[in-house]
């Protein structure tokens, strides 16, 4: 790859979440190189279609020894990491992995660190969220790396939490009840520009060691954009305001209303009490290149975005949206792992079997008794759970690490192999598997396994008593999902044989 303006690496992290995994592609368009700093394994990279195009090198901000390989020779490094929580554990790990990685960082000779991190007057009652997003710049700055601060609030993008926060409660509320925050003032900003600015940084010395705030030229009330966002999708929307709504009460409101969870939502709602408005015009000083769009015209391209099914990153792509330190695993039949283990012989070839369980939730849902799978969504999310709104990124593509309903995909191996996580509220961990192995004259094995580890008595307790409803679902299932890879297969064999019958009256001359 070439180097540009002196950089040797540019190390990014937080890849998996929403802005790093849009930063990737638009820096190696530039032709920086590009070193990517990750959790666990490089497989959780697996489906981006950049991946062969980085360096890859395996570590933990909350290990401080795992940091020096990856900062190797890096000038730049991207800090785009931050937990979903607001209460003083999440607050106190955040602060600890920014002095970590700030600490290795000096040690290495890094030149710079860019930092994305959130608005709002420090000298105002900041929610604990927005305070944590703050200090963590503050972390980042102890040592003798120059550090550019970028301070944003909504990021409107197709995929982005906040966005799709407001998007779902526009969407399925005709009448709002809506408490103060709603009211409060903001300066969006669309995705486009928060790149654009992200990726300035690396040729603008001036704004090494600055704070940046940034922001589209409007400032708005939520009122205000939700309003907007029904006139462009045609909806006719009432916003009825009260004042008895707390931050708290609003989060459980949102929680079942849109597809973000309580628990990520909570310290995001108490976050919106607090006005956030760009005070400091520096960002035009230091950047008079880029000229953030409208609000309105961010909107327009989120929505094409997703009409087009074009969604690079979701917010649910990240770890820290569900269970963050929740680490793939193999699985095997040790002692005390429970199985639900099912066979079919297919008539179908091994790639339609794969598509046809690797297309399974989002709007196809899970046959063939997904009001069942809809009912213990339900149940999920009045427990705090993350619930099946999450839906999928693609209807067709899955890759690892990415939220599917209530499930996270933990490992795809093309035309074979897919095992989701279970991520709803459960006494243990559970995990669906599905295989697709080749046998002969064109049939496939298909092979469907749910394994649940219980959690004590309460465990144990769990899968016995569902287990008559998982003979039910999971004997039903497999059935559908190997009814579907004949149909994908006659439905490929008929194309063939249409777009064979097509050349032949072409090589023919056509019609008369």
């Amino acid at each position: 790859m070439n180097q540009q303006d002196g950089f040797k690496i540019i190390l990014v992290t937080g890849v998996t979440g929403y802005v790093g995994g849009r930063l990737v592609p638009r820096l190696l368009e530039t032709g920086y190189r590009i070193r990517i700093l990750i959790r666990g394994s490089a497989n959780r990279l697996d489906g981006r279609p950049w991946k062969d195009q980085v360096e890859i090198a395996i570590g933990d901000v909350l290990i401080p020894e795992s940091l020096p390989p990856a900062m190797e020779g890096v000038d730049a490094a991207y800090y785009l990491i931050h937990s979903m929580g607001g209460h003083d554990e999440f607050s106190e790990r955040d602060i600890q992995a920014a002095t970590n990685f700030a600490a290795s960082a000096a040690d290495a000779g890094v030149k710079n660190i860019i930092y994305l991190g959130g608005l709002g007057d420090p000298e105002s009652n900041l929610s604990e969220h927005l305070r944590s997003r703050q200090q963590t710049g503050d972390a980042l700055r102890q040592f003798d790396v120059p550090v550019t601060e970028f301070r944003a609030g909504m990021v409107v993008g197709s995929g982005s939490l906040s966005f799709e926060m407001m998007r779902n409660l526009t969407e399925r509320l005709p009448v709002m009840i809506a408490p103060r925050w709603v009211y409060t003032r903001t300066q969006p900003i669309a995705i486009r520009d928060v790149l654009n600015y992200l990726v300035a940084a690396l040729q603008t010395p001036a704004s090494q060691g600055k704070t940046v705030e940034i922001g589209a030229p409007d400032v708005l009330t939520y009122a205000d954009m939700m309003l907007t966002y029904a006139r462009i999708r045609g909806l006719r929307r009432l916003i009825i305001r009260v004042p008895v709504l707390t931050p708290r009460l609003s989060s459980y409101w949102v929680h079942w209303i849109t597809p973000v969870s309580a628990g990520v939502v909570t310290p995001l709602v108490e976050g919106l009490r607090n006005e956030l408005v760009v005070q400091d015009d520096s960002a035009g000083t230091l950047f008079p290149d880029i000229e953030p769009i409208d609000f309105e015209t961010a909107l327009h391209r989120a929505l094409l975005r997703i009409e087009e099914g074009d969604i690079e990153t979701l917010w649910s792509d990240a770890l820290a949206s569900s269970k963050g330190d929740m680490k793939p695993v193999h699985l095997a039949q040790e002692q005390g792992m429970l199985i639900e283990h099912r066979e079919r012989r297919v008539d179908a070839p091994q790639a339609a079997v794969f598509q046809a369980f690797s297309g399974l939730g989002g709007e196809r849902g899970w046959p063939p008794y997904n009001w069942l799978w809809q009912i213990r969504g339900a149940i999920d999310r009045l427990f705090g759970g993350v619930g099946m709104r999450r839906g999928r990124r693609d209807p067709d593509k899955l890759r690892q690490g990415e939220a599917l309903d209530f499930w996270r995909v933990e490992m795809v191996e093309p035309d074979h192999l897919i095992r989701l996580r279970a991520e709803m509220k459960l006494p243990g961990e559970g995990w669906l598997q599905y295989e697709a192995n080749s046998i002969e004259d064109g049939h496939t094995e298909l092979v469907q396994t749910a394994y649940f580890a219980p959690k004590g008595l309460s465990g144990l307790l769990y899968w016995y008593a569902v287990y008559p409803f998982h003979v039910a679902i999971f004997s039903r299932m497999i059935d559908a999902v190997a009814q579907r890879a004949i149909d994908i297969s006659l439905e490929g064999q008929a194309a063939g044989k249409q777009a064979k019958n097509d050349l032949s009256l072409e090589a023919s001359g056509g019609e008369d």
